[in-house]
């Protein structure tokens, strides 16, 4: 059977003209290539830019954290300075520090009338201390514990070590110091005219 190739008629050379074969499908290359090539492009930017936001979105989390850190922080130094701001706490450190309430304040106009009569700050009277009462002193050793052990000394109720040692002579104390230890009266400062 021989079959020779020879002009196609009717239904055959209908489809022939429908779908050409040999050079023209190399021709779809190119075009495949380019359509491949910008989906794959356009796959590796979205992925860029979904890292991009990824990263840019941890480091506002991020700073939001340390924004709020900063924020509790801000509010605890605001209230340490309320605390020492109110009157209370600094009438006690003015006191502390040996001042006293000021008198009557006197003006200066602008004229250089002095306006308002001045007065001496004065301390308030101390108040009255407890008078001290004196301790009894512990029982005395016997036996063994006399010549091996001094007596106990409790820091709480004796801090200069005014009791007596085991042969009875004081303890490096002083003899006039007896009761607790109080502190000197503070004398008050007048207030200086300097404004």
């Amino acid at each position: 059977m021989s079959t020779a190739k020879g002009p196609l008629k009717g239904r055959a050379a209908r489809l022939g003209r429908l779908m050409p074969s040999g050079p023209s499908s190399a021709a779809r290359t190119p075009f495949v290539l380019l359509v491949v090539v910008l989906l794959g492009g356009g796959l590796i930017t979205l992925l860029l830019l979904n890292s991009a936001l990824n990263q840019g979105s941890f480091q506002l989390n991020e700073l939001k954290n340390k924004t709020t850190e900063l924020t509790d922080e801000e509010q605890a130094l605001q209230r340490d300075v309320d605390d020492y701001a109110a009157p209370d706490a600094l009438e006690r450190r003015a006191r502390e520090l040996g001042m006293v309430p000021g008198g009557s304040p006197a003006f200066l106009g602008p004229d250089g009338k002095v306006l308002g009569e001045p007065s001496v700050a004065t301390a308030p009277k101390p108040s009255p201390t407890p008078s001290a009462t004196p301790k009894s002193a512990p029982p005395a050793p016997t036996g063994s514990q006399a010549a091996s052990s001094k007596p106990p000394v409790d820091p709480g109720t004796d801090p200069a070590g005014t009791l007596p040692a085991a042969d009875g002579s004081p303890t490096g104390a002083d003899p006039a110091r007896t009761g607790p230890a109080t502190a000197p009266a503070e004398t008050p400062t007048p207030p200086t005219s300097g404004r």
